[in-house]
């Protein structure tokens, strides 16, 4: 799998660009600011429809614009296929699929697969909880485009059902009044149903992940380890290993029923898959707080290499984006990181000096800057 073609209109800092694109490496050098991270943003945008810098949608509309396109062509077992991504902050983003109107942008997932490394992958080992959920979430999302489905479905129930405990919890304190609890009897079960399907799938995916993260991290240092996962459950406070969906409903059902009287106080839901944590441990300690500078480099680095193995498994190489991840390494895990990714069939990389790029990583150069984008000859 590969991306042959990146078009994009009033998107970031470019108000028009066109690239030909290719198998194999290409990298894009500029200075900081001149838009390399904007490209390789967009193709990773078109695979997951977020973006890795920013939460929402309206910075990656050009100041003045009202929109931004973003249309690639994708190559698959010789296949190509024209997605065009159409970004309406506000407004319901829309897009297209072979030049055909009335596709849903959810339609469009798992097409294109990316594999992302950047700066900010530091806060998978660093940083709060969310960042951890939304690496397992995109990786399922990347590997079944159906979880899309089953996150939206679980966010509207979870929505829903914080307003009506915000609204309970409200009439009880203010008017002295007892709430019929009727209404969240039913979004209780809705959450612990659609609430245990995430969560299956989240256990499923950790377990597949432990081995090869370990492989990964022992492959890019000799430092610490051995690296282990572990998936907190807001619903129980024992180790859970991969289970059925009917058992969880039980499980998320008894804990919503044991925490209900506290989220009527607090008026927001306590138990459930936005409340976990994916926990990473180095020698049976919390990586987070004891873990070096570089040792979380390489265990935020084994973690993504384990999610593009999973990728590969399923039949075809994720496009491999590294964006400026470079400058944030050492020597040696640099050219440790540039084996492992190498041979994948196509690896985009963004630097702002050739010299930040590892030997290992030849192949087309082209050069960012002033809105242009350039291919060196």
């Amino acid at each position: 799998m590969y991306v042959s073609h990146l078009q994009l209109a009033d998107y970031r800092s470019y108000e028009t660009v066109n690239l030909e694109l290719e198998p194999g490496i290409s990298t894009f050098v500029g200075p900081n600011g001149q838009g390399k991270t904007n490209l390789v943003e967009a193709v990773g945008y078109v695979a997951t429809h977020s973006s890795h810098r920013v939460a929402h949608d309206a910075p990656l509309v050009r100041r003045g614009a009202q929109r931004a396109i973003i249309r690639t062509a994708v190559v698959r077992h010789d296949q190509r296929t024209l997605i065009e991504l159409e970004i309406n902050p506000g407004r319901a983003n829309r897009a297209r699929l072979n030049r055909s109107a009335g596709t849903r942008p959810r339609d469009v997932l798992g097409i294109l697969r990316t594999v992302l490394f950047a700066p900010e992958d530091l806060a998978l080992v660093k940083g709060d909880p969310g960042e951890r959920r939304r690496f397992l979430d995109d990786l399922l999302t990347a590997r079944a485009p159906r979880y899309a489905g089953v996150r939206s479905d679980y966010e509207r129930v979870l929505k829903q059902r914080n307003a009506l405990l915000k609204s309970a919890s409200a009439r009880y304190f203010q008017q002295r009044s007892e709430p019929d609890l009727s209404t969240l009897d039913v979004w209780d079960e809705h959450l612990a149903q659609t609430g245990a399907e995430l969560l299956a799938a989240r256990l499923t995916l950790v377990a597949e992940l432990q081995p090869l993260v370990a492989k990964a991290y022992g492959e890019l240092t000799s430092s610490g380890g051995p690296p282990s996962l572990h998936y907190r459950c807001s619903a129980t406070e024992e180790g859970l290993s991969v289970a059925d969906r009917p058992q969880l409903v039980d499980i998320l059902r008894a804990a919503l029923a044991e925490a209900r009287s506290q989220e009527l106080r607090r008026g927001v839901s306590l138990v459930g898959p936005h409340r976990d944590d994916l926990q990473l441990h180095l020698n049976d300690l919390p990586a987070k707080g004891y873990a070096s500078q570089g040792e979380s480099w390489s265990y935020a680095l084994a973690l993504r290499l384990a999610g593009f193995e999973l990728l590969r498994a399923d039949g075809d190489d994720p496009v491999l984006i590294l964006d400026d991840v470079f400058a944030e390494l050492d020597a040696e895990r640099r050219r440790r990181l540039a084996e492992h990714v190498r041979t994948a069939e196509q690896v985009l990389v963004s630097a702002a000096v050739p010299s930040d790029v590892p030997g290992e990583l030849s192949g087309a150069r082209f050069r960012v800057g002033d809105g242009r984008v350039e291919r060196e000859r």
